[in-house]
């Protein structure tokens, strides 16, 4: 992953309307160029513990996932969570890489075993799943998968935001 340049970091401050915290990475780039994903330091500067590893910033793909949230996909993945032991080992498998990448690059003891986005028991927070999903490839995190798959492409539009020239 590379380090997020000035560019990048003006960048997600636009999408997210304020200024990143604790951008250690830039994770996953939209097809249009901008970062969607961030890698976050699990310890914030002002030693805050922070659980999300990978945070999603792009807001055409937080909004498709905010829309598939409001028409209940994670009430139909929790279901299929708890009836699927198949699906739900691979579930396990993905909360597994997600706190092994974050603890390779700090043991935060106060969120050793806290995963995101609901990671295993539950499914919450879709975005956290597509971030994970996109920083870490096909594959890791099924949900992550699926909630791409549903939202792609999101970029179609074109940049979420554009970068600022200088004067």
């Amino acid at each position: 992953m590379a380090s997020p340049s000035e560019a990048d970091l003006d960048i997600v401050a636009a999408q997210l309307g304020r200024a990143p915290r604790g951008t250690r990475a830039v994770a996953h780039r939209c097809p249009c160029g901008n970062p969607d994903v961030v890698e976050t330091a699990p310890r914030l500067p002002d030693g805050t513990p922070f659980p999300t590893l990978f945070y999603l910033t792009c807001p055409h793909a937080t909004a498709a996932c905010s829309r598939l949230e409001s028409a209940g996909v994670m009430r139909d993945m929790q279901e299929r969570l708890s009836t699927d032991p198949v699906l739900a080992e691979r579930y396990e498998q993905a909360a597994e890489d997600y706190l092994a990448r974050r603890k390779a690059i700090e043991d935060v003891p106060e969120i050793a075993e806290v995963a995101a986005g609901g990671m295993p028991d539950r499914v919450k927070c879709l975005h956290v799943h597509l971030g994970h999903a996109l920083a870490a490839g096909r594959g890791v995190n099924p949900f992550g998968d699926e909630v791409r798959d549903a939202v792609e492409p999101w970029w179609a539009g074109g940049p979420c935001v554009t970068a600022k020239k200088d004067e």
